[in-house]
């Protein structure tokens, strides 16, 4: 399924595992799929824990799922977002869905989601683990996502980690641009390269304070970026 295609979209939240103050971010990362119609967060509301849910809640037109503890150590929620997804999946009204969770038990339900062709988008901390990550269609660190907004916020500046390109980055990135149809100059199209990242990888680049495929591109020395009269941007590697 084609992300242009869709429309409906599902925002599924364990808010026993995540963060209230990434709603906002995660909406406008959401809106790339379409209209966030369905927004619903689970867990125990009872709880001192997630007390800061309550405001946010409303702001955001989410729908609160209570879930009370009927036993010790695991809850409820799990259960109630897996059986909810899949309901709204056999429906047929949704055609995307964000799992806001750093929660590994998510994984086999995001497989089932993706086995369908539906775009999952995965919201949650670094240290999530990489189970989780490797099945979504994207997963995007939350704790990121957070810093970005506020350097837009604050006149653009750039994140901490903008600068900062890891090894394995480089590794997808290297191995997607040789996979990628080169013209006779050497040149790729910068979204064949992404496409092909993206395929081999759930990476995103807002998970190393970029804005764009081309930012990143743009602040490597071994790439040179090229945009051609038909508007589309091509890359090079130098070395």
């Amino acid at each position: 399924m084609q992300s242009e295609n869709l429309k409906n979209i599902a925002l599924l939240i364990d808010a026993d595992n995540t963060t209230p103050a990434g709603i906002d971010p995660v909406l406008t990362v959401m809106a790339e799929l379409g209209q966030v119609n369905i927004r619903r967060a689970y867990g125990n509301f009872a709880k001192d824990n997630l007390a800061k849910w309550d405001k946010i809640t409303n702001k955001f037109g989410i729908r609160p799922q209570q879930q009370f503890d009927v036993s010790k150590g695991k809850n409820a929620t799990d259960m109630a977002m897996t059986i909810d997804a899949i309901d709204l999946l056999y429906q047929g009204k949704v055609d995307g869905f964000g799992i806001m969770t750093s929660d590994s038990d998510f994984t086999p339900l995001v497989t089932r989601l993706r086995q369908d062709g539906i775009l999952v988008y995965g919201f949650g901390e670094a240290k999530t683990p990489e189970a989780f990550k490797s099945v979504c269609t994207r997963f995007i660190d939350i704790e990121q996502l957070i810093k970005n907004a506020a350097a837009d916020e604050d006149n653009g500046k750039p994140t901490e980690h903008a600068e900062s390109v890891d090894p394995d980055l480089m590794d997808l990135i290297g191995a997607a641009y040789k996979e990628a149809k080169r013209d006779d100059k050497g040149f790729a199209r910068l979204q064949q390269v992404g496409q092909i990242a993206g395929n081999r990888s759930s990476f995103d680049v807002r998970n190393y304070g970029f804005k764009s495929l081309s930012d990143l591109f743009n602040s490597l020395d071994n790439f040179k970026v090229e945009r051609r009269a038909d508007n589309q941007i091509w890359i090079k590697r130098l070395r």
